[in-house]
């Protein structure tokens, strides 16, 4: 009977921009994203965090001490800053990039990545706006929920602290979530799916697994979302982070059960 019962998945979220719709006429103020990756819980403890602490200590052993665990951060790991700056090293950089990419592509987890264009949800709703940070998150629980169904597991949600109010507004919009549902996800299938009301939140640097390596691929699976859609307006992706999304597409996006299609599933652009 163990082998019939739901597995427990847990979705990681990550954020890229400004939620806020205060002044969105410059590229890196209009868009806001968020990228969920979700994987069976047994599985971030038996593989995925025993792996990135293997590579820290491979690749940065004498940045680690057992009271401050090491965080990886893409923007630091990109700017090769503390406590990443022998990343500046050619060789260096070569190996810990293949080791991470390595994992990116091995790991077994599924994605989906929700942008915002924050200009066109203004001029589209006038009057009433969605808060962009609990619209991408509806947006996103939505096609968790309805993955946990069509799969017959459960799971739950875990997101990067803001800190203070912003939390306390992102816990009660997601209780609310949970309670009534959506237009597209009725309250019965969420909660049915959902193990908790609670949305948890904690920071990067409690050293969650599935926290840093949602990190790692939030920023170039946001461009790579914009640049689908025609949005990217001129911008480049790196190499580093077009590596990163080939894997996404090639077996990490959540999609169609039937068609395989990413579009409206594993990425999804709004408003």
């Amino acid at each position: 009977m163990d082998n019939m019962r739901p597995k427990k998945y847990r979705l990681y979220v990550d954020e890229v921009g400004d939620p806020g719709l205060g002044s969105v006429s410059v590229m890196a103020q209009r868009y806001f994203s968020l990228t969920g990756i979700f994987l069976e819980l047994s599985y971030v403890d038996a593989v995925v965090h025993p792996e990135l602490e293997t590579l820290k200590r491979r690749h940065f052993a004498n940045r680690i001490h057992a009271d401050e665990p090491l965080i990886l951060h893409r923007k630091e790991i990109i700017n090769k800053k503390p406590p990443f700056e022998s990343l500046r090293d050619a060789d260096r950089c070569s190996a810990f990039d293949a080791d991470l990419l390595g994992m990116v592509e091995r790991f077994n987890y599924e994605a989906i990545t929700v942008v915002l264009d924050k200009a066109e949800h203004k001029d589209k709703y006038a009057i009433w706006r969605y808060d962009p940070y609990h619209y991408c998150m509806t947006v996103l629980i939505e096609r968790y929920a309805r993955w946990l169904e069509r799969h017959k597991h459960v799971g739950d949600v875990m997101a990067e602290s803001r800190g203070g109010e912003a939390d306390m507004r992102l816990k009660k919009s997601f209780r609310k979530l949970w309670e009534n549902g959506t237009e597209w996800v009725s309250a019965g299938i969420v909660q049915s799916v959902l193990t908790s009301c609670e949305l948890k939140l904690k920071k990067k640097d409690n050293n969650i697994a599935g926290l840093q390596l949602a990190d790692i691929i939030a920023h170039p699976s946001c461009k790579y979302v914009l640049e689908q859609y025609g949005a990217l307006e001129g911008q480049t992706r790196g190499n580093f982070g077009r590596r990163i999304t080939e894997i996404l597409v090639k077996a990490k996006y959540t999609r169609h059960p039937i068609s395989g299609e990413i579009k409206g599933w594993g990425i999804k652009y709004l408003p």
